[in-house]
């Protein structure tokens, strides 16, 4: 049957009333007492992490909104979360009865919430002890979690506005303004500690160290402050578990030119493990160790720091008498460019995980309409898959399985209150397209991939909608670039054959992918954004590849695969690699393998140039996976990587 009303089947939650209006209460009284007039709480914490420990969770405490993306406002009669396109429609219904306001970015946060604050309309205030008529408004936030670049902006902002009208509004950085208002808190996460060890770990710690130090002297810094955890773990060649889904831990370290502190939760190293951190001058120390540390540099000490991977709180901390060298983090850029022997180990990972999607749609295609099958099944099946694959660790974020209206929702997930049905034993509920994004934690690499299946027979307006997409996806998967080419510039290539039709999406076309690490990692992105030099494209960085197109209420596809950077041969005849007149220039490699759904394919729209590459693609997919398939798995994969 074709695509209907019902097509997502979603599940209703029930109805309770929402904690939140409860909870704003509480804080309110706080402002009060504080006699600030309005509370910033972002998306954050001391490390700047994507995915937060449940400690610093405050703003989806306190508004209802679970996106992880997006800034709280709260004043004493209003409230709003500013969030972009991503997560307007989850936004919409999670705050919904709330009390708490969609502000739906379409630009920068900083601009947004200046505005939002201005039309607020404060004439003066009660300071801390009541008295009356101090000029101007506080907007207080914990300087500790909010970026030392993000905080310069709305301060500067905020001055701006100073300027040109009154009240002005004042910038008030605590330590933490939730203290006392969220009872039963969860403390810090206390998971251990372990090393990522040889052979998949192939540079030594040592080796590491020697290279940082080499860049810190470089820079005529003397101490380097790394608070970021994918850099503190890729550095130490350790990793943890305290942060969802990335393999990280909760530190600090201050590297000298001699010694490194680490600075993590008391028992979460063991005794062996300390031992073998030392004999790389590495010390163990209290995680409240770091600010006391920090503040005590000595006089005349040059210290690293990079402004986009720094708190406010930290950058504050650093004494007057300490010279501050501002930088990217230079482990920031080594270990986006992965070693010839790690590349080795993610192609073998980006295999296993091939296998793993094998089975799961060898399983799914002959359930369909045998078996009750909805996106929650979907999350098991192929998670369940995956935790077979040699190597595996667990997944690289929360899966998003959308069917039909939910796949418009770029960052959707299914829940047991709300869930779409694909079919039942009696059938297929609906047909229409299913978008499955998902990726793991392996030893040897971190995979996201995303696919688009037809259910049924997709319509010929999807197949236009899933081929354009497929156009982008090829195009800058073929695309060669001068090496040092910032990462932004390539955006447009992607987006071209949908600008050609008028169309377009809200995300970037590409992030940065970890080795075994974080599956969001710069500095590179193929994005929107404002191109920086840190952003240069070098040999060895791992990059999505991943267009969109999203019908609201209808379908969502993406098509995404992980790439590398790799140095080609010039194509000018007699030419020299390197060669100044022609200089040298990389391509992408693609490194995921799982056929794309050719079925959802109008052919007509491919040129023989994109045929060619797609054929060639599921060539290479089909070689690669045979020998590590069987049955089923084996079956379906010959079926899908069928030339077309």
């Amino acid at each position: 049957m074709t695509a209907s009303a019902d097509a997502t089947a979603t599940a209703a939650p029930a109805t309770t009333a929402s904690p939140i209006p409860e909870r704003l209460s509480a804080l309110r009284a706080h402002m009060a007492r504080q006699g600030w007039q309005a509370v910033l709480l972002p998306s954050s914490d001391p490390h700047l992490s994507e995915y937060l420990p449940e400690r610093w969770q405050g703003r989806v405490h306190f508004s209802g909104f679970t996106g992880s993306s997006g800034t709280l406002l709260v004043a004493a009669d209003r409230a709003a979360v500013f969030t972009d396109s991503r997560y307007w429609t989850q936004a919409e219904a999670e705050l919904a009865g709330s009390g708490v306001d969609l502000v739906k970015l379409d630009g920068a946060a900083v601009p947004a919430c200046t505005q939002w604050l201005q039309a607020l309309g404060l004439t003066g205030q009660q300071d801390a002890q009541g008295a009356q008529g101090v000029q101007g408004a506080t907007l207080a936030l914990d300087g500790s979690v909010m970026g030392l670049a993000q905080t310069q902006q709305l301060a500067d902002a905020l001055a701006a506005v100073a300027v040109a009208s009154a009240p002005a509004w004042r910038l008030h950085a605590t330590d933490d303004v939730l203290d006392g208002v969220w009872p039963d808190r969860p403390g810090l996460p206390t998971a251990p500690v372990f090393e990522h060890l040889p052979p998949h770990a192939s540079t030594s710690r040592r080796d590491k160290l020697i290279a940082l130090r080499e860049a810190l002297q470089a820079k005529g810094a003397s101490h380097h402050w790394v608070a970021t955890l994918d850099d503190l773990a890729w550095l130490l060649n350790l990793r943890g578990a305290d942060v969802d889904y990335n393999p990280v831990f909760l530190g600090h370290a201050l590297v000298s030119l001699d010694a490194v502190q680490l600075f993590v939760g008391e028992g979460k190293v063991d005794a062996a493990l300390q031992a073998r951190l030392a004999d790389d001058g590495v010390v163990v120390r209290p995680y409240a160790d770091a600010l006391p540390a920090l503040k005590a540099l000595p006089a005349g000490s040059v210290l690293l720091v990079d402004p986009k991977r720094i708190t406010w709180g930290l950058r504050q901390a650093v004494p007057v008498d300490v010279k501050v060298v501002e930088a990217i983090n230079p482990s920031t850029l080594a270990k986006s460019r992965k070693t010839a022997a790690e590349a080795a180990f993610i192609r073998e990972a980006m295999a296993r995980d091939g296998a793993a999607m094998c089975a799961f749609y060898a399983w799914l295609e002959q359930a369909l309409g045998c078996e009750a099958v909805s996106e929650l099944t979907i999350d098991e099946r192929l998670t369940a898959e995956r935790e077979k694959q040699p190597g595996y660790v667990s997944l690289s974020f929360p899966t998003i399985a959308g069917f039909n209206a939910n796949g418009a929702l770029p960052h959707y997930r299914a829940t047991p209150e709300a869930f779409a049905w694909l079919s039942t034993p009696q059938g297929l509920v609906a047909e229409g397209l299913l978008l499955i994004d998902s990726g793991a934690q392996y030893l040897g690499g971190t995979t996201d991939i995303t696919r688009v299946w037809a259910i049924g027979t997709p319509t010929a307006a999807q197949k236009r909608d899933f081929t354009l997409v497929l156009k982008g996806t090829m195009a800058l998967s073929r695309t060669r670039f001068p090496l040092g080419t910032l990462a932004p510039m390539l955006d447009a290539i992607a987006r071209a054959p949908l600008w050609a039709e008028g169309l377009d999406f809200g995300h970037g076309t590409g992030h940065g992918v970890g080795y075994f690490l974080n599956v969001h990692e710069g500095p590179q992105s193929i994005s929107k954004a404002v191109p920086h030099g840190d952003m240069a494209m070098q040999a060895g960085m791992v990059t999505s590849i991943e267009p969109g197109l999203y019908r609201p209420g209808q379908w969502g596809i993406r098509i995404e695969n992980l790439v590398l950077n790799v140095e080609v041969p010039p194509t000018v005849p007699d030419a020299e690699p390197g060669a100044p007149e022609h200089g040298t220039y990389l391509a992408f490699e693609t490194l995921s393998l799982c056929p794309i759904d050719t079925r959802c394919i109008d052919l007509s729209l491919l040129r023989d140039d994109e045929r060619a590459w797609l054929n060639s693609y599921h060539a290479e997919v089909l070689q690669r996976l045979r020998p590590i398939v069987s049955g089923d798995a084996l079956r379906w994969l010959e079926m899908r990587t069928q030339p077309i």
